[in-house]
């Protein structure tokens, strides 16, 4: 099963597809244009019985300073190996899902570039590294991975939707 097979979980326990993630985004930034938003992706992992290892990806609408929402998907894998491999693998579902969210977000009639959106929202992928750990040598890369893609990219300790509503679910 691929990726995209997935659907979100929701807080309320409703599992929905991409589209409709999307929906509920537009909605909570809808109820309050005059606040500022964050969307951000973050995948969190662990490892476990070898080569098998448990992802969750999230979504996360933030209204700064006042609170927000988020949806995840969990995706088992075979074949990883190492801590390189886990945290290659949660910044390429980050980077998918953030496609795939960011392409619906702007087919959006609100937010397409024609008529330019009144809500002040960035985009951001948070990444599950810092440079207090193993994965400090991997920082250069991983960031250079997220801006290739045109993403902006956070790291701990900013990256709360990998370090924090991700691996809640792990």
């Amino acid at each position: 099963m691929g990726i995209m097979d997935n659907l979100f979980n929701s807080s309320f326990g409703l599992k929905i597809d991409s589209k409709q993630v999307v929906g509920e985004i537009i909605r909570f930034m809808e109820a309050d244009k005059e606040k500022r938003y964050k969307i951000t992706i973050g995948t969190d992992s662990e490892r476990y019985n070898g080569a098998l290892a448990d992802f969750v990806i999230a979504v996360v609408v933030h209204r700064v300073g006042n609170g927000g929402r988020y949806f995840w998907r969990r995706v088992e894998l075979t074949g990883v190996h190492t801590l390189r491999d886990r945290i290659i693998k949660e910044v390429l579902f980050s980077i998918e899902i953030a496609k795939e969210i960011l392409t619906i977000l702007k087919e959006a009639p609100q937010f397409s570039v024609e008529n330019g959106s009144a809500i002040n929202w960035d985009f951001e992928i948070h990444a599950d590294i810092g440079e207090n750990g193993e994965t400090k040598s991997m920082i250069q890369e991983v960031v250079g991975m997220i801006r290739a893609n045109n993403f902006e990219a956070r790291t701990k300790p900013d990256s709360y939707a990998a370090s924090n509503v991700a691996d809640r679910h792990v």
